[in-house]
Formats: C-alpha cells, sequence, structure tokens
C-alpha cells in the first residue's frame, strides 16, 4: 500500500529505488470518482486504466490518444475515463496532483505525459515540484496535496477496484463500453471497434 510514509522518504531521497512497485491497497476507501473527458452522454464509453510512470501509457497519451481525442472525444462521440493505477510512488504523486488540480485533471495529466523522460528518473522530486508549479500549484499546495493520505487512499482504491473486479494487471489497460480492447492501439484499431457502436 502507498501510504504518507512513501512520500516522506521520497521527499528525503528521489532515487529511483524508491519506486519499486507496492502491494495493492488494503485500505476500505472509496475509489475517488471518475473524471469525465467529453461528453458524458456520448454513445461510446473509453476506460483506460494507467500509470503515469508506463512508458507505453506516455507513448499512447502522445500520439494515438491524441487523433482519438480529435475525431471521436471532442466531436461527442466517445467519453473517455482515465483510472489511476499507479506502479509505483512517482505515479501515484502524480495522479494526486492531478485530482488536486480540479478541472485541469486531463491538462496535468498531458504535461506529465509528454515530459515522463524528464521526471521519471533519478532526483525526480524537484522536477516534479517544477513542473507541478509550471501548472498553477504553489508551493504549499504542492506540499499539502502530496501529504492528503485521504486522495491517496482513494487513488489506492481506484487500482485496487480495477484489480478486483476487471481483472487489471498492466498498463494501459483499455475497456471500450465494459469490453477490453484487443486490438493495436492505432487508430485503425480504435475505428475497427468504435464505428459499428455508431453506426458507420
Amino acid at each position: 500500500m502507498l501510504t504518507r510514509r512513501h512520500f516522506s522518504l521520497l521527499a528525503a531521497s528521489t532515487s529511483l529505488a524508491l519506486a519499486a512497485p507496492q502491494a495493492f491497497a488494503q485500505a476500505k476507501a472509496e475509489p475517488l470518482p471518475d473524471v469525465i473527458l467529453g461528453d458524458e452522454n456520448a454513445p461510446v464509453t473509453i476506460i483506460e486504466y494507467a500509470s503515469m510512470t508506463c512508458p507505453h501509457c506516455a507513448s499512447f497519451h502522445n500520439g494515438t490518444f491524441k487523433d482519438l481525442k480529435t475525431e471521436y472525444i471532442d466531436t461527442g462521440q466517445v467519453k473517455f475515463i482515465l483510472r489511476e493505477f499507479p506502479f509505483d510512488p512517482l505515479a501515484a504523486a502524480v495522479f494526486m496532483l492531478a485530482r488536486c488540480s480540479d478541472d485541469r485533471y486531463y491538462d496535468v495529466v498531458d504535461l506529465f505525459f509528454e515530459t515522463q523522460r524528464q521526471w521519471a528518473t533519478q532526483d525526480a522530486l524537484p522536477k516534479i515540484r517544477n513542473l507541478a508549479l509550471q501548472a498553477g500549484f504553489t508551493n504549499e499546495s504542492f506540499e499539502a496535496c502530496l501529504t492528503d493520505q485521504k486522495l491517496l487512499d482513494g487513488i489506492n482504491a481506484v487500482k485496487e477496484h480495477g484489480y478486483e473486479t476487471y481483472g487489471v494487471s498492466a498498463t494501459p489497460t483499455i475497456f471500450v463500453d465494459g469490453e477490453r480492447f484487443q486490438g493495436p492501439r492505432t487508430m485503425r484499431g480504435f475505428r475497427e471497434v468504435i464505428d459499428p457502436k455508431l453506426g458507420s
């Protein structure tokens, strides 16, 4: 389970050794509510379980996802939900910052995926802090966010729910209208799944 102690350790030493995978959360907290991107009444729903330190997730978000957003999400045909599945304290910390940013959740997620190679390295904490300041945090709000145990418990609960209910164990794991997406993460692959649901 990721706890406040991990973030105290992270602040004391930013070695990636602290980012070793942790056990699934045992907290009884409820999963945090979904953050919806797009029209909540869209006919098709895509859910992605991701970790902010996952290079495959970053590759998807920095590539295919941008086209998916333009073609389907921005046009009201698909609503997209990202669910947190952090594999390490760094990923959990970034998800916490995204949650603390309120209506800028996906802006913060995009920023950290686009810069993943810069911050998911040695001396991570100062780099994460600098990016958070760019996103509008103050030093005080940054510290308050990363020491919010209730928020961390909620993120742990999202991960636990994904594991126990949907069998998620790797990222990215994508569902389209509740069915696990098995195709290649390309626009062609998504069109082949989405268009029939839209009657195209």
